[in-house]
């Protein structure tokens, strides 16, 4: 939710986004003088300073020590997102390495989000986080068994989206390849007819109805079709790539620091309960410092937005980074990866 935008003059507001600008790119804390050479604020350096003091006072400035320059603060953050930034589109560069990812998106959508994960990480020099479709935003269409040695059964899922996992089952009993071919078939139509959560009820009921020589087909389908569909921690995955990005920040220097946020990245329930927030949102989030699931680690960021297949949302794509991170690139970055991977779901349809 954005911040409620204070009664600021424009003398005011010129001056933060200059300060949060150069400190975005230097990492060093801003005074009044190389504020002015590098910006055309048309003042003093006493009324920067003045009004530096001010900011500073409102709870959007903060001095790292008593003869220093200003830092922005989380509220300093916060402000500039929501009314000052000044964003650009990707480079065409850009554009096509993203556009080249997301056409890939009907073949292979596992395929194109680890793309995705690794791509976001590579634009963005910061971490790149993708959830994975949920069951229940993305059910299977399709399954295929392939019979392994020694009664291992290796369950290979299609969802609606074209999301390929697999899962390995132990049989608690032979079966032959064109039986397993059978009640392949079997449930693959079923699955045409009803949702995998009514999947089970549905055989049942079939099975109440037939008694004939396909009984004891339907029972063995049944009995895979639990081992199949059992929940698994599988069934909500997060992507990351380029957790060591953090490594490279001067905010992350201190060991501790720097082994808390990955600690945090390994919780994955975590990022889910988040970027849960996006999904909800329908829109591109933006969390700062503590609003974020990593509000014990300070200074970190987190640029989201969800995709999906026309109405429907899938999952959702993030970048996380120092709070220092540069903003007017980062968010249109993530919302037009998000639009492409959409799009391109959309036109498989």
């Amino acid at each position: 939710m954005a911040a409620e935008v204070p009664e600021l003059g424009k003398r005011e507001r010129e001056i933060l986004r200059a300060l949060v600008h150069d400190y975005i790119q230097t990492g060093e804390p801003v005074a009044s003088q190389p504020l002015l050479a590098r910006h055309e604020l048309d003042c003093s350096p006493a009324t920067v300073r003045n009004v530096m003091a001010d900011l500073e006072a409102l709870g959007y400035l903060a001095k790292t020590h008593t003869s220093s320059g200003r830092i922005p603060t989380e509220a300093g953050y916060r402000l500039y997102v929501d009314a000052l930034l000044k964003v650009r589109p990707p480079q065409g560069a850009e554009r096509e390495r993203i556009e080249r990812v997301a056409q890939e998106a009907g073949q292979d959508l596992d395929a194109t989000l680890g793309g995705t994960v690794q791509l976001l990480h590579s634009l963005s020099h910061h971490t790149g986080v993708v959830t994975t479709p949920r069951p229940l935003a993305d059910p299977i269409r399709q399954l295929e068994f392939v019979k392994l040695r020694e009664s291992r059964l290796l369950v290979v899922f299609v969802s609606e989206a074209g999301l390929v996992t697999n899962k390995l089952l132990s049989l608690d009993a032979p079966m032959e390849a064109s039986e397993l071919e059978r009640v392949q078939s079997y449930l693959n139509e079923k699955l045409r007819q009803v949702p995998v959560e009514a999947l089970r009820d549905h055989i049942l009921a079939e099975m109440r109805e037939d008694r004939s020589a396909l009984h004891a087909l339907v029972e063995k389908a049944l009995r895979l079709a639990e081992q199949a569909f059992a929940p698994g921690k599988e069934a909500a995955g997060v992507l990351v790539d380029g957790q060591a990005s953090f490594l490279e920040a001067p905010e992350f220097a201190d060991v501790q620091k720097a082994r808390s946020l990955l600690r945090a990245f390994a919780e994955k329930d975590r990022i889910l309960r988040m970027l849960d927030r996006v999904m909800r949102a329908r829109e591109v989030r933006i969390f700062i410092g503590a609003e974020s699931e990593f509000a014990e680690v300070p200074d970190v960021s987190v640029v989201a937005a969800p995709y999906g297949r026309g109405d429907k949302l899938l999952g959702t794509l993030a970048v996380v980074g120092p709070t220092r991170m540069n903003y007017a690139r980062v968010i249109p970055l993530v919302d037009f990866t998000a639009r492409e991977i959409s799009r391109a779901l959309a036109a498989e349809d």
